[in-house]
């Protein structure tokens, strides 16, 4: 066996393919220890800089003292804590919706609240560059998935068209999307979904603590949350925590305790991480100037990294993807970053479609002016290579 494995690993090798961990020796943070050095992080989910809140810390400190760490069991035989509830009612409040229920990882709320809603003879129209745990749950639902081109709304109404009214039918998109970092046309969907009797779920997991009024996410900030059935999102990314959520009405939620496999079978989060969470939610609404701040160096960096010469998109968002093109040059790329103090990870097929590797950079709210202009500069020295 590990002979025919070992022949697969050796083509990945010579594809540019080959993936292999690297261990951070540091708390998460704009400044991370990789391979015994201190270089600038820029690759990180940690968009508001809360991972290593003070805050949140003491919350979890506090909690582990009083009960220890583990949950024990699922939720429905003995891990259901008074923590998981009052993060539930928190995100319920966040997203203006009835109820919420926290999964143990995006991937997890993903599969189970697709798989338990859709089944067969249901059909659920999923953008292209949906996250995968996405298409993992439709796949696992055995409803009938169309997978419409990226952001394209007529070949989304043509096959909205072409569904029978009795069918059951589910749209579901990411809102900011993981490695384009560009964003979903919200209004465009919910108004086709409304045309043609279909359900919207939408994944917030890049979205959630950053856009909005108040920070709960896209849907938000274009005005159409009460448009939208499921709201998905996770606590790992901007809340600096781990787990996600699914929001909505409390038929919704009760339907998933119910039959969401994933949540059912699962050990519950432990209690210190859904007190982090509940803190980390207060700080985002709290201190909104740290999305302000993601905002204002996204756009600054995106437009420097452009006017350096880089195949940079337009956007708004803290997912600035720079395009390589071929997966040995974006490792090539990543690795010239490193020897400058700049940790950024290459980005290659199967994550992102052949010939569109690249270096996905990301802001955070901790990035100073200074690291910045480190990180710009670090850019420019590829140039010379190229």
């Amino acid at each position: 066996m590990d002979e025919i494995l070992q022949a697969e690993l050796d083509v990945l090798k010579e594809k540019g393919l080959y993936r292999s961990l690297r261990t951070v020796q540091s708390g998460q943070g704009r400044e991370i220890i990789y391979d015994g050095h201190r270089v600038l992080n820029f690759c990180s989910n940690d968009y508001l800089g809360l991972a290593n809140h003070p805050r949140i810390i003491l919350a979890v400190e506090k909690l582990i003292k009083d009960r220890g760490f583990g949950a024990g069991a699922s939720r429905l035989v003995c891990g259901n804590f008074d923590e998981h509830g009052l993060l539930e009612t928190a995100i319920a409040s966040f997203k203006k919706t009835q109820a919420a229920l926290v999964f143990s990882s995006g991937y997890m709320a993903n599969v189970g609240i697709i798989s338990s809603i859709a089944g067969r003879g249901d059909v659920v129209f999923s953008d292209r560059l949906n996250h995968a745990s996405i298409v993992d749950g439709i796949i696992s639902s055995r409803a009938e998935l169309k997978r419409y081109p990226h952001c394209d709304m007529s070949v989304l109404e043509e096959m909205l068209t072409g569904e029978k009214n009795e069918c059951r039918k589910l749209i579901v998109t990411d809102t900011v999307f993981s490695m384009d970092g560009d964003v979903a046309p919200l209004l465009e969907i919910t108004a086709l979904a409304k045309k043609y009797n279909a359900w919207v779920m939408v994944d917030e997991a890049h979205a959630f603590g950053l856009f909005g009024a108040t920070g709960s996410g896209m849907a938000e900030e274009v005005g159409v949350s009460d448009c939208i059935d499921i709201q998905m999102g996770t606590l790992s990314k901007a809340v600096g925590s781990f787990g996600a959520y699914a929001a909505g009405s409390k038929v919704l939620v009760e339907y998933l305790i119910n039959n969401a496999r994933s949540f059912i079978f699962s050990t519950a989060l432990p209690p210190a991480v859904a007190v982090a969470s509940r803190a980390a939610l207060e700080v985002v609404r709290g201190e909104p100037q740290r999305r302000e701040r993601v905002r204002a160096s996204s756009l600054f960096l995106r437009r420097e990294l452009q006017q350096a010469g880089f195949d940079v998109p337009s956007g708004f968002t803290p997912i600035i993807p720079v395009l390589a093109g071929d997966a040995v040059r974006a490792q090539r790329w990543s690795k010239i970053l490193l020897e400058s103090g700049i940790f950024i990870s290459a980005i290659r097929p199967p994550t992102v479609p052949a010939g569109t590797a690249r270096l996905r950079v990301t802001v955070t709210a901790a990035h100073t002016d200074s690291d910045l202009a480190r990180c710009i500069e670090a850019f420019k020295r590829i140039k010379h290579y190229e």
